[in-house]
């Protein structure tokens, strides 16, 4: 299956959002001059390791070791073309 992203590309949280875990919300968040987003479980673990270090092959094998059995790979991609086409990501 052909993506958007490439294994050795390091996503990172474009400049002008914030990523946080929000205690009132029991969930991460991406904060931004015009409101917030709030993120589902998986899409706060996926962004918590876009972080301009980590590969999209290294955040797919941390999220495979952290929950084992699960095909997640397609779902990992998927989530970042989302974000990307969001505006809450870039890519190097």
């Amino acid at each position: 299956m052909e993506h958007a992203f490439q294994p050795g590309q390091k996503p990172s949280i474009r400049s002008g959002f914030r990523f946080q875990w929000e205690p009132a919300q029991e969930r991460h968040v991406l904060l931004y001059p015009e409101g917030m987003v709030k993120l589902t479980a998986s899409a706060g673990e996926i962004l918590k390791r876009c972080d301009g270090e980590h590969t999209v092959a290294e955040i797919v094998e941390e999220l495979k070791q952290q929950f084992p059995g699960v095909d997640l790979e397609a779902d990992v991609y998927k989530f970042l073309e989302v974000a990307d086409e969001n505006g809450w990501i870039e890519v190097r």
